[in-house]
């Protein structure tokens, strides 16, 4: 959460419908628009045009006998369009077919712009909505109304930016740019749209989302009262500037119980206004920043909170970099090696209490000079009332990103380098509410809850056919203070023991074929089982 990104806010009327919308569950679904009352689509948003959402149809025939239809007067705008944003993503990957008719009377044309009609989808949630755009372009035949077919499984599309996925690998777009006669002149043009249709799946569908990441490996269910567990946590309080945090923060981050504790099966991250002076630096708010000593590489994080309100609060759940050289970090002493945002960073949720019902993803890496380019959002209904639960799934490929079980982001760069994709070594999660410049001058205190935080790796069933063999050759239980490891394979077998934490218990031994015998008897609580094979690495968690 180095660095932030805005948003736009839209209209009220628009608002609504989000917030109800985003409500439902995810579905194949159309989003039409008959321009006469049965449409799904509540607002439509004009960009250096003038539209109407119910003008009389001026051509009513076979092909159209609609009675009103969208006008579209362009007066000459160089980026003249109209649009309208979904409350839930595309899922492109399962159809995306758009439609709509068009009529362009000749006598409203001039100039020498192109007979044309661009669709366009956008994530319209990022500052510069146009980066994330792909888009098809039809001609336009004049005086009769055209059913045009915006296909983006097959069609021909572009893609603004070179590097991003195909659309049919995008799941992170909700907004739809229609343009008559191109960009970049100023040739007025009238125009008459009716019949806009898209048949597909919205969002994320639940019969798509059998998990790789299956097994819980570490969590934290906050079931105790007072401090947090100090086997799981690390409060990060040293400042790493002279003048404090980055991102111009306000606040002091303390180990101190008014800021941080465990209530009722809930953390509490409070935020609040005071005088506080620490490493000769005085801050009129303190709240604080738990790192996690828990770190790994792949898997599914979920946690499920509620966030805080106020003008000002910036709640976020986020990873780092394991080997980040940032002082003051847990694991910065053993393995602070590498600055950032070379280290990475995956921003799973961040909140800005001054668009109090979005929330927002975004990976930070060299690629992008640590700015907030690669980053997803959508609004959410009630996020500082009521408990949602926030994902990420990291693999090899790409990262997916969740609010309550659907996609609603995707990072999938097309190639993966050390700039791009520095994701290859372990994180570790933090959880903090910063304070940013701005603050409600009436804010006094504001906490975010959290119910738990998971993380989960993959066992069996999510491995190939191979190693899916040898570890079902691989039988283990407890006897007492030992582990009994019947190897039915036929290769030698690695086997490590580390803590919750990472830390290494029991360096790796190899066992043969046959039932082996490995002593617990120096360790006591829940820890890993790290195997290795000839192929690859999985871990098993054991509680004794």
């Amino acid at each position: 959460m180095r660095i932030s990104t805005t948003v736009t806010f839209y209209t009220i009327l628009c608002f609504l419908f989000l917030v109800i919308a985003a409500q439902s569950t995810a579905q194949y679904s159309s989003v039409v628009d008959d321009f006469e009352g049965d449409g799904t689509i509540s607002s439509w948003e004009p960009d250096d045009l003038i539209i109407d959402t119910a003008f009389p149809n001026p051509l009513v025939d076979a092909s159209n006998p609609s009675t009103t239809v969208l006008r579209y007067e362009d007066t000459g705008g160089t980026y003249s369009n109209v649009r309208f944003t979904n409350a839930v993503n595309y899922n492109m990957t399962i159809g995306a077919v758009f439609s709509l008719k068009i009529y362009i009377p000749s006598d409203q044309v001039s100039g020498s712009a192109p007979l044309q009609l661009s669709l366009k989808l956008q994530n319209g949630y990022r500052q510069e909505p146009w980066t994330s755009q792909t888009e098809i372009i039809h001609p336009v035949l004049l005086d009769e109304w055209q059913t045009l077919t915006f296909d983006f499984n097959s069609g021909d599309y572009l893609n603004f930016d070179s590097n991003s996925p195909e659309p049919i690998e995008r799941v992170d777009l909700n907004r739809v740019v229609i343009q008559v006669n191109g960009e970049n002149n100023n040739d007025p043009v009238i125009a008459y749209i009716d019949d806009l249709n898209y048949d597909g799946l919205i969002g994320y569908d639940p019969d798509q989302s059998e998990s790789v990441f299956d097994q819980l490996v570490w969590s934290d269910e906050f079931d105790g009262e007072g401090p947090v567990e100090e086997s799981n946590w690390h409060h990060q309080t040293q400042i790493p500037n002279p003048w404090g945090w980055f991102n111009e923060e306000q606040q002091h981050y303390t180990d101190e119980l008014t800021n941080s504790y465990v209530e009722d099966g809930s953390l509490f991250i409070v935020a609040k206004r005071e005088d506080y002076t620490d490493q000769g630096l005085m801050r009129e708010f303190t709240s604080a920043r738990l790192n996690s000593k828990f770190a790994f590489t792949y898997g599914r994080v979920e946690a499920r909170a509620r966030l805080p309100f106020g003008v000002g609060t910036w709640p976020a759940i986020w990873t780092l970099g394991k080997n980040v050289s940032e002082a003051g970090a847990y694991w910065y002493p053993q393995y602070g090696t590498t600055g950032w945002p070379a280290c990475g960073e995956i921003d799973i949720m961040e909140h800005w209490g001054w668009n109090q019902h979005y929330i927002s993803a975004a990976l930070h890496t060299p690629s992008s000079s640590g700015a907030t380019e690669n980053t997803g959002g959508l609004y959410a209904a009630d996020v500082s009332n009521e408990f949602h639960i926030y994902g990420m799934e990291w693999d090899e490929e790409e990262i997916r990103f969740t609010l309550d079980g659907q996609i609603y982001y995707v990072y999938h760069p097309q190639v993966q380098n050390a700039s791009t994709w520095p994701y290859v070594e372990d994180q570790y999660l933090i959880m903090n509410v910063a304070i940013q410049n701005g603050v409600d001058p009436g804010f006094q205190e504001s906490a975010m809850e959290v119910d738990y935080v998971r993380v989960y790796q993959s066992t069996v069933n999510s491995v190939d056919e191979n190693e899916r063999d040898i570890r079902s050759a691989i039988h283990h239980y407890l006897d007492g203070d030992a582990l009994m490891v019947d190897n039915d394979s036929k290769e030698s077998i690695g086997i490590s023991i580390v803590d919750l934490q990472g830390r290494l218990l029991q360096k790796q031994i190899f066992l043969p074929p046959g039932l082996q015998e490995v002593s617990l008897k120096d360790f006591t609580g829940p820890f890993i089982l790290q195997f290795q094979s000839s192929s690859n690495t999985w871990g098993e968690r054991i509680i004794r």
